[in-house]
């Protein structure tokens, strides 16, 4: 049996060789007991997070090569930019990271609380239903089944799995937590606490929806209200996701690997606290110079800017743990790994407050430096610590030495590499994306007023960053064989015995010791002053928006979308066409010169879901309506190199063939109508012949223009309806100038 020596604080002296354990302040006497530290579910989710990682990467470089190669892997319908897309990001933040935080928790939890995870049941069912969501996520979303919600796609059937699951995985930890064998809960312990409490509210706030069919919903919220609850999500989720648990695991790792005490206990507060609290008001910052009210936008930006104090205190902490350690850098790839990830946390942290400006962002939004932001916080900070976790965990629990220090290094280069092919071409295609769309001719006129010529000039960047995808690969493929051969070369310690000193029993520590040191004391108290925090900011900011329509200013010529529109818009939704359209145009000359008038907040109340986008990888739609003939749409969707030439849009020719279900139409108008469109009472019944007769009038005006095929029982004349429908409630800016040239 080994004996638990550090817990990230201190040294813990065994007791004397047959003598008793020395008598704790106020008389209690603690004990030395045997605990028996749960390895194997460590083991199965590190195995979870290897192969899951290899999967997300692998359609992370398939879709990189779709932005210049768009006919690769041919037109199959799952296997198109649109769907896959989401398909990446959930299995690389959900599947890889996910399994990833899970490793970091059921290790290091155990060993700071000296006890064994409350429940084995509940570990079971929580790795195995955390498999089963990830597996249904790679099973519906190719499909095209999504909510079109960024980092929140899955379907509600699947969104209450999530609940459930993270109840089972939350409600293990803080009964483990409550059976601690200490007072103290060490800092690690304050972030897993404070992620599974924030991560549920986000989730559940977020995901409320009105079920149509078993895998069909519509969001609660429309518009401006959505947009707000969404980015309040999709932000926070990559702070109370992707950071939060992660520091926990980086103060846990950080003095265990390098066998040095913390750097500073006060910092450690700060950061904490600071944090959390300051972290849920930055997502309005991801909706700057939309239609989303300014006051909101302005505490975003506000608090955005704040962030960057508390998270360079946290890297700050971790680096400095590592004074007088330095030499160990070198010759351990576990600190390699780990350093470089603390370093990419503190770039990314300042990068993203620097983004929050609102005439940065007017530069950086909607370009490709966004992709270059996100991927060198989640290749590196996540990537980062997940490896180095990894490369620590695997020799000890299965009792030998890691295969090949050599190849881990190896590893470490190559995955730096990578970032670097990675990060670099995406920074600088983003700023050319945002000078090229802006700069102005000496007449007034646009300089490069077709979107296709912006595009051209960045496919050398994409090429590149689909090499620097494929080297992190070959490195994260390293790691797989390196940890295989690893566990191949020892025996799995399932059960790990150690004797730790229970100060279960002794007193609370008295206020003159500190005030934060009591709350340690009590978990519960702790984990509501957390949620407190987190929630003021929420809050103030959601209710006002989000919760009272009244503020959302509405326009008498807006009206709802005809059935037939409607499942266009749905068919839009399943194709994924918002990963690389946006419907907002900003109120920048540069935009309302190239699409139209800029947007309105009362153009979206009846837009369940909001569809404004986050990345322009094509033009954007919000005043398509009426701009191009039917026939255009027609042969755009076909071919749409035989409109645009060069274009990098893949064909949907999946729509030309595939019969327009209308089986769920009056139930998406009552659901609809439910949430609070005003579609007029008993339209329902009304809702399939009027979808019917619109879609022959669409049909024959495409086979008057030539489209001979066009058949008006086809999906593709539900999404032309829709598409011709987008801005026309608006009244129409002066006609197009001859800078309005075609945009796709």
């Amino acid at each position: 049996m080994a004996l638990e020596t550090i817990d990230g604080t201190r040294t813990l002296a065994p007791p004397a060789s047959g003598k008793a354990p020395p008598v704790a302040a106020g008389g209690t006497l603690p004990t030395v007991e045997t605990v028996s530290y749960d390895n194997n579910i460590v083991r199965l989710f590190a195995m979870a997070t290897a192969a899951w990682g290899v999967v997300g990467m692998l359609v992370g470089i398939i879709i990189a090569i779709k932005l210049y190669l768009p006919n690769f892997l041919g037109g199959i319908n799952f296997l198109s930019y649109g769907r896959l897309r989401p398909l990446h990001t959930n299995a690389v933040v959900f599947a890889f990271a996910g399994n990833a935080i899970f490793v970091g928790v059921y290790y290091s939890l155990q060993r700071l609380c000296k006890a064994r995870m409350a429940s084995d049941l509940l570990s079971k069912l929580h790795f195995w239903g955390w498999q089963l969501i990830i597996v249904s996520a790679a099973i519906t979303l190719p499909l095209g089944i999504t909510s079109s919600k960024e980092y929140a796609e899955l379907e509600w059937p699947i969104d209450i799995a999530i609940a459930a699951v993270w109840v089972i995985f939350g409600w293990n930890m803080i009964w483990t937590v409550l059976r601690r064998k200490d007072k103290h809960m060490y800092v690690a312990v304050w972030f897993y606490l404070a992620t599974f409490l924030t991560v549920a509210i986000l989730h559940i706030v977020n995901s409320l929806e009105l079920p149509v069919t078993f895998w069909k919903s519509y969001s609660a919220y429309a518009g401006v209200q959505d947009a707000l609850v969404q980015w309040w999500y999709g932000h926070n989720a990559v702070a109370f996701f992707l950071t939060t648990p992660f520091l926990g695991i980086m103060y846990y790792f950080i003095p265990k690997a390098a066998n040095r005490p913390i750097f500073s206990y006060r910092l450690s507060i700060v950061h904490f606290w600071a944090l959390i609290f300051i972290y849920i008001w930055a997502g309005p910052h991801h909706l700057l110079y939309t239609a989303l009210p300014d006051w909101a936008q302005s505490l975003g930006s506000v608090f955005s800017i704040m962030l960057i104090a508390p998270s360079w205190g946290g890297m700050i902490n971790g680096l400095m743990t590592l004074r007088g350690a330095w030499d160990k850098v070198r010759t351990d790839p576990v600190l390699k790994f780990l350093v470089v990830g603390i370093t990419a946390y503190g770039m990314a942290t300042f990068e993203g407050p620097m983004m929050s400006f609102k005439n940065v962002n007017a530069l950086t939004h909607y370009t490709n430096y966004v992709i270059g932001h996100v991927h060198l916080a989640a290749l590196l900070w996540n990537g980062g610590l997940t490896f180095a976790m990894l490369y620590y965990i695997f020799p000890r629990i299965y009792r030998t030495k890691l295969y090949s220090v050599k190849l881990a290094n190896w590893h470490f280069w190559v995955m730096t590499l990578g970032v670097i092919f990675y990060v670099i071409p995406m920074y600088w295609s983003g700023i050319t994306e945002a000078l090229m769309f802006k700069q102005f001719r000496p007449d007034g006129s646009l300089m490069y007023p077709n979107f296709l010529e912006v595009v051209m000039q960045i496919q050398p960047m994409y090429i590149i960053r689909s090499i620097g995808g494929v080297l992190y690969l070959t490195g994260a493929l390293l790691a797989v064989y390196n940890l295989y051969k690893t566990a191949k070369a020892g025996s799995l310690l399932r059960d790990e015995e150690v004797q730790v000193v229970n100060h279960r029993l002794e007193p609370v520590p008295h206020k003159a010791e500190g005030w934060h040191r009591m709350l340690e004391g009590k978990p519960i108290r702790f984990s509501v002053y957390a949620l407190g925090a987190v929630l003021v900011g929420g809050l103030i900011e959601f209710v006002p928006t989000a919760l009272v329509q009244s503020n959302v200013p509405t326009i008498a010529s807006v009206k709802s979308y005809t059935p037939l529109e409607i499942e266009g818009r749905d068919l839009y939704i399943r194709e994924g066409c918002n990963n690389c359209h946006s419907q907002m145009i900003r109120p920048f000359r540069s935009e309302v010169e190239r699409y139209g008038d800029y947007s309105k907040p009362g153009e979206f109340v009846y837009d369940h879901p909001f569809l404004w986008g986050s990345k322009r990888t094509g033009p954007d739609l919000a005043r398509i309506g009426g701009k191009y003939p039917s026939a255009w749409h027609f042969r755009h969707m076909m071919d749409p190199r035989s409109t645009s030439p060069n274009s990098i849009m893949p064909a949907y020719t999946w729509l030309f063939d595939d019969d327009l279900d209308l089986s769920h139409t009056e139930g998406k108008i009552i659901t609809l109508r439910k949430l609070g469109v005003p579609y007029p009472y008993d339209f329902e019944y009304d809702a399939v012949d009027s979808a019917k007769a619109q879609a022959k009038t669409v049909a024959a005006d495409l086979q008057a223009n030539g489209m001979k095929n066009a058949d008006p029982n086809k999906e593709i004349v539900a999404l032309i309806a829709y598409l011709q429908r987008l801005g026309t409630d608006i009244k129409k800016a002066p006609p197009d100038s001859p800078t309005s040239a075609t945009n796709n």
